[in-house]
């Protein structure tokens, strides 16, 4: 029986790996709830839930939405929950996502990567087409950008999944990160070896 991962996982397996190793084979946590921009991040996906309910961004195209729903997938042995899924006039869905962070002029890998899962998480529900996702920057005034969805994202986005699948399964300790700033503020950093 495999088990089943989170859309965080794969965040943190960007991130560094080793976090996968920490969490899940050796069950030390990362007490992530204890960190302001976590915490301020449940808060603005908390709000978000809570207000314009009713309201849909006629300029993309949206004729309905759904607020943070809860899904898993057997097939490739993810769940998460979405912020809203978008029913679009063209006939296709499309997650949106809330970032408790500014937008600098490009998307971070962590958050389309993270919009590719719940694209395939849509597609299984729903059997419906999912060609693009929205993530919306509550710091930069709530700036929506748009993910062209592709084939090699899809297939990056399962490679992964299945890497962090082998790090559970097998307990292998896999390569840090080979970004040396990820370091520095790692909650593992007094246990990982460099």
């Amino acid at each position: 029986m495999n088990p089943t991962i989170t859309t965080s996982d794969l965040i943190e397996y960007c991130y560094c790996p080793r976090f996968i190793y920490f969490i899940y084979c050796l069950c030390i946590p990362q007490w992530e709830e204890k960190r302001f921009k976590v915490l301020k991040g449940r808060e603005i996906h908390k709000i978000k839930a809570e207000t314009n309910k009713t309201y849909l961004r006629k300029k993309l195209g949206v004729l309905k939405k759904e607020i943070e729903v809860p899904l898993n997938s057997e097939k490739h042995h993810i769940h998460g929950k979405v912020d809203e899924i978008l029913t679009l006039d063209d006939g296709t869905m499309a997650p949106m996502d809330y970032k408790f962070a500014e937008y600098k002029e490009k998307l971070f890998r962590t958050h389309k990567y993270q919009s590719y899962v719940y694209a395939l998480l849509i597609k299984e529900n729903y059997q419906k087409e999912v060609n693009r996702g929205f993530i919306c920057y509550a710091r930069s005034n709530y700036l929506v950008k748009e993910i062209e969805f592709t084939r090699k994202g899809f297939d990056e986005v399962i490679s992964i999944v299945d890497e962090i699948l082998k790090i559970i399964q097998t307990g292998y300790f896999p390569k840090k990160t080979k970004y040396a700033s990820c370091c520095i503020d790692c909650c593992y950093s007094n246990i990982c070896i460099k």
